[in-house]
C-alpha cells in the first residue's frame, strides 16, 4: 500500500525530513530492498550514501547499474544464509543480521580466505519472538568465548528488530535492553568485542524510541521509498 507521505512528497523531500528529526551523528540507512534503481538515484542526489539491502543477488545487479557512484557503502541487513555468505561478503561493506555463532565462524574463514574485510554486526533478541533469529542475551554470552576464537571479525555492534505490535513504552524497553547489553560487554575483556560501538536499531515505525535509547544506525524503508 502507497503511504501518504508518498504520494504528497518526494524522495528528497522525505529523507530531508527524515533528517532534521536525527541527530546528525545517526547513521540513515536507506532500505532499498524494494525500490527500483532509479528510486535509489533519487535518494543518493539527496545524500543518502548507505544504502540496504535483504536479498544478495538483487543487490548485487543493482550494484553493477549504480557502480558509477562509487561512493555507496552497502549493508546487508536480511537473514544470510550460509550458501551466499561468500558473496555477500564479496558485495557488502556490512553485515547487520550475523545471527548465530556457524555464520560468525564462516565468514571468519572466508575473510582470512578471500583477504577481504567486512564490517559486522551480531543480531540479537531482547524478547522471545520466534518469527526473529539472532541470540538472546545468555545465548550471545555463552558463545563469546567461540566468537573470541574469530580474529578476523570486524564486531562493529549490536543489531535488532523488534517483535511486531508493540506500543512504544514497550519499543523503549527493549531497545533500551539491547543497549544496555552493549555497554555491558564493551566492559568486558573479550578482544573480538574491543571495536564494539554501534547499535543498529529502529526503522520506519519506530526509529525515535530507537534514537532516543541509543541507537548509532536506523534502516528506514518504506518512510523513504513509500
Amino acid at each position: 500500500m502507497t503511504s501518504p507521505e508518498s504520494v504528497n512528497s518526494s524522495i528528497a523531500d522525505r529523507i530531508f525530513q527524515i533528517k532534521q528529526e536525527i541527530p546528525p551523528q545517526v547513521k540513515l540507512i536507506a532500505v532499498s530492498k524494494y525500490a527500483t534503481v532509479e528510486a535509489m538515484r533519487e535518494a543518493y542526489s539527496a545524500g543518502i550514501r548507505d544504502f540496504g539491502e535483504s536479498r544478495v543477488q538483487e543487490a548485487i545487479a543493482k550494484k553493477q547499474q549504480l557502480q558509477n557512484l562509487a561512493d555507496i557503502t552497502w549493508h546487508m541487513i536480511g537473514t544470510l544464509q550460509s550458501n551466499k555468505a561468500r558473496q555477500a561478503l564479496l558485495n557488502f561493506d556490512w553485515i547487520h543480521a550475523v545471527d548465530r555463532l556457524s555464520l560468525a565462524q564462516q565468514l571468519d574463514r572466508l575473510i582470512l580466505e578471500t583477504n577481504k574485510q567486512i564490517k559486522i554486526c551480531l543480531q540479537v533478541k531482547p524478547a522471545h519472538d520466534p518469527r526473529k533469529f539472532g541470540w538472546s542475551e545468555q545465548e550471545l554470552i555463552a558463545d563469546l568465548p567461540a566468537l573470541d576464537a574469530c580474529p578476523n571479525l570486524q564486531i562493529m555492534g549490536l543489531m535488532t528488530i523488534l517483535p511486531q505490535g508493540l506500543d512504544k513504552s514497550q519499543s523503549l524497553n527493549l531497545f533500551k535492553k539491547v543497549a544496555d547489553l552493549k555497554a555491558r560487554l564493551q566492559l568486558g575483556q573479550w578482544q573480538s568485542l574491543k571495536n564494539l560501538r554501534e547499535l543498529s536499531m529502529g526503522m520506519s515505525m519506530d526509529y525515535d524510541s530507537a534514537i532516543a535509547s541509543g541507537a548509532t544506525m536506523i534502516r528506514v524503508g518504506s518512510k523513504i521509498f513509500g
